[in-house]
């Protein structure tokens, strides 16, 4: 097989883009994980409830496309800390199998009420937009065939892990959020309002799963309510990859997950069916291999 230049760049930048969605959604995992030492198996659900949040914001209540997803980010922090305060909040203090159960229950939760409330079939999430030609229009640079919903979507993304970085080890919630995931029970008694700060976790994760959710249909712009369940998967794997509970394992996982998806496609091309599965055997050597992850600690779990 011939190396060709133009397709490995083309690939890279898909790569990128993928697991830029794949680390927003794996952030939203590691971040629950590093406060409750729970996986919260319904950010993937939770990402296609930002997309249809946004869909009808912008066909149904007739915002723009950016009030749209401002409206969606918001809308789905909300669900989250309802999601916190409903299903997570009264197992505090039950064993971490009872947390993970509830967690995989909300995930069937949402998926069956997003079928009976928006109904099972696919829609075109390019009806949202104003600029409908903006999910095809590209340049090309040296031969490269460009899309350029590819960088927008880059960028974007860019600047939410930039702006995530800096409210975690920047502000005051950051410290608090930091200091719970290392001792709960101390931070309670500094006077820190634990069930506020958990909150507040799960409402810019699942903010972060929204943007990712809404990217991921401007890029693949067919939805329906178990579009998340992959990814979602994926985002996991991602986090663990990564190492669970440090965000920057997580953006790294996700990165390094979705490049090296596209260059399975690249090289191995009669692979491509089986590109999911690749995913799951990352998982299953890195647990093999290193069970706290590229980032991660055996001793010291970090937010």
């Amino acid at each position: 097989m011939s190396f060709n230049f133009t397709i490995f760049i083309q690939n890279l930048l898909n790569g990128l883009m993928v697991g830029g969605l794949y680390a927003l959604i794996a952030v939203g995992y590691t971040m629950v994980y590093g406060i409750l030492r729970l996986i919260n198996f319904a950010f993937g659900d939770v990402m296609v409830m930002g997309i249809y949040f946004a869909f009808y914001g912008a066909t149904l209540i007739r915002f723009s496309f950016p009030l749209a997803v401002a409206f969606s980010l918001l809308v789905t922090a909300i669900l989250g800390v309802l999601i916190d305060r409903l299903a997570y909040k009264p197992l505090r203090n039950a064993p971490r199998i009872s947390a993970l159960i509830t967690a995989i229950g909300v995930s069937f939760f949402i998926e069956s009420f997003a079928v009976v409330f928006f109904g099972p079939n696919y829609k075109a999430f390019l009806e949202a937009l104003e600029n409908k030609t903006i999910a095809f229009e590209s340049f090309i640079i040296g031969g490269v065939y460009l899309p350029k919903i590819i960088f927008i979507i880059l960028g974007i993304t860019a600047v939410a892990l930039v702006t995530l970085f800096l409210i975690v080890y920047k502000t005051k919630m950051g410290m608090a959020m930091r200091a719970i995931s290392a001792d709960i029970p101390t931070t309670s008694l500094m006077g820190i309002n634990v069930d506020n700060v958990i909150g507040f976790t799960f409402a810019i994760s699942s903010a972060l799963a929204a943007l990712a959710g809404v990217m991921w249909a401007l890029r693949y712009p067919s939805f329906y309510p178990y579009t998340g369940f992959v990814p979602g998967l994926k985002a996991f794997i991602a986090a663990v990859f990564g190492g669970i509970g440090s965000i920057g394992g997580a953006v790294l996982g996700g990165i390094l997950l979705g490049i090296l998806e596209m260059m399975i496609i690249t090289f191995f091309p009669t692979l491509m069916q089986y590109k999911d599965a690749f995913a799951f055997i990352i998982l299953i050597v890195i647990l093999l291999i290193r069970p706290a992850g590229l980032l991660g600690k055996r001793s010291v779990v970090k937010v």
